[in-house]
């Protein structure tokens, strides 16, 4: 029970990376707030979670808005009693995303609204939350597009995991002597709906994959487990870090034939 007696909340906790940590976090121990802007989805998981005799409830939010994140710390104080543990992973990848020239400024402050400012707000209300909790850690779901390019044009999401990740390192320098550790989960290319949508053909899914060593996409499960030892006791003397999950990608400069 690695997160007993801890309340956690997760952003984007509807489906994917954020539902499997949601569940993960549930069955070590903890209270989790699930938080989405999907609510049918989010409160189908919440009533899962609670079908195991475990601890969870879903507040709808919009993290690109100030006031539906403080809403959302808010609430896990006090239905919880506090927070020890914020997974910022809420995020969109918009399939008009393209390079510099061809991405629309819509697309661009979209993206930009809910990657970035999106984990800003849940900083900056949950780290005084963390506080009067006595320390915790935050999450934040950044990419492994945050440390090299790619090559499929994607620059508004490319470029918004990178201020994730700036953010991050940032944050943990300030926050370090008050018992609050700050990590960027990176993942690598994902078999989840996200990614999914974006690489819609078996030509797309192929050109990423020839790049990952393990020659295969990472499971959102395999991320909630990483997010489960950022969260817990196990990384006490971790923060700052671009926390890779890739399958070896950034590691590469050619793969396996």
């Amino acid at each position: 029970m690695k997160l007993k007696n801890k309340v956690t909340l997760i952003t984007g906790a509807a489906n994917g990376i954020g539902m499997e940590s949601a569940l993960k976090f549930a069955r070590e121990g903890a209270a989790v707030v699930a938080v989405d802007i999907q609510e049918e989805a989010g409160e189908a998981l919440a009533e899962r979670i609670r079908g195991e005799d475990l601890i969870c409830r879903f507040v709808r939010a919009d993290v690109s808005r100030a006031e539906d994140c403080a809403k959302m710390v808010t609430f896990a104080q006090k239905t919880f009693g506090g927070l020890h543990v914020l997974f910022n992973n809420a995020g969109i990848m918009d399939s008009r995303d393209g390079d510099a020239v061809s991405t629309e400024d819509e697309v661009w402050d979209r993206t930009m609204a809910v990657n970035v400012k999106g984990v800003f707000y849940g900083c900056k209300y949950g780290i005084p939350a963390l506080r009067r909790s006595g320390g915790g850690s935050v999450i934040n779901t950044a990419s492994f597009v945050a440390l090299m390019g790619a090559a499929t044009p994607q620059l508004a999401y490319t470029a918004s995991k990178g201020a994730v990740l700036a953010m991050t390192r940032e944050l943990a320098v300030v926050h370090a002597r008050e018992n609050i550790r700050i990590n960027a989960l990176c993942p690598g290319p994902l078999k989840t709906e996200l990614l999914m949508s974006f690489l819609d053909t078996e030509e797309k899914r192929q050109r990423r994959l020839v790049h990952v060593p393990m020659g295969r996409f990472g499971l959102a499960s395999e991320m909630a487990d990483a997010a489960l030892f950022l969260a817990g006791s196990d990384s006490s003397y971790v923060t700052g870090t671009a926390f890779t999950v890739d399958g070896g990608l950034t590691a590469a400069y050619v793969t396996p034939e």
